[in-house]
């Protein structure tokens, strides 16, 4: 229902010109149109409320499997600084997503456990805290596993993003989806030159 709204970021293979990598950007503007964003079907964001004139939503982050050693994601992550800049934006949000199956069994202890290492580390204030709408039952899951968050979410946290809280269950896709926050100011110098130039 939001792919309408949205501008669509797109990374091309300059030789072939398949599609290699994607993003979907909701604007404050068009966030109005349609009436909110996905992160609001999945969260309460009224915490947001301060900083929604001036929030875009991430969403469909996608890179090919073929394409997926870097160069492609810092394509998209160089266009949407661009974009950020040029419409006078300065926070992303977004829903970063956690498979449900682990080795062959459907689990949300990988979810869980994930969310037990970010909260120590990456939370964000508590102004900016959010509340899952149909949130993934943590206390009754294993929270103790040793595993790596998905390479998106570690790119993400590399340029200063902070999660908003417990995860939500997603049971069109099957995910846990970890609320996400990524605020310009935040973005550590060396991203920030590269990216801004600045």
């Amino acid at each position: 229902m939001f792919d309408n709204y949205c501008e669509h970021l797109l990374v091309r293979d300059q030789v072939t010109k398949e599609v290699v990598g994607t993003y979907r950007l909701l604007t404050p503007a068009q966030a109005r149109r349609v009436g909110s964003t996905y992160s609001d079907i999945e969260f309460d964001l009224t915490r947001l409320r301060g900083l929604r004139e001036r929030m875009v939503e991430l969403g469909r982050s996608c890179v090919h499997r073929d394409y997926r050693h870097g160069g492609v994601i810092m394509a998209l992550w160089g266009a949407l600084a661009e974009f950020m800049v040029r419409n006078k934006l300065d926070t992303m949000i977004g829903c970063a997503s956690i498979p449900m199956l682990h080795n062959g069994i459907v689990s949300g202890d990988v979810a869980a456990s994930i969310w037990q290492q970010l909260k120590a580390s990456h939370l964000a204030p508590i102004e900016h805290h959010v509340h899952p709408r149909l949130p993934l039952p943590v206390d009754r899951l294993d929270c103790s596993l040793t595993v790596d968050p998905p390479a998106l979410i570690k790119g993400y946290l590399r340029l200063g993003a902070k999660v908003l809280g417990a995860p939500a269950w997603d049971p069109d896709f099957n995910t846990a989806d970890l609320p996400m926050m990524m605020r310009i100011h935040d973005l550590p110098p060396r991203y920030r030159k590269h990216f801004l130039g600045m």
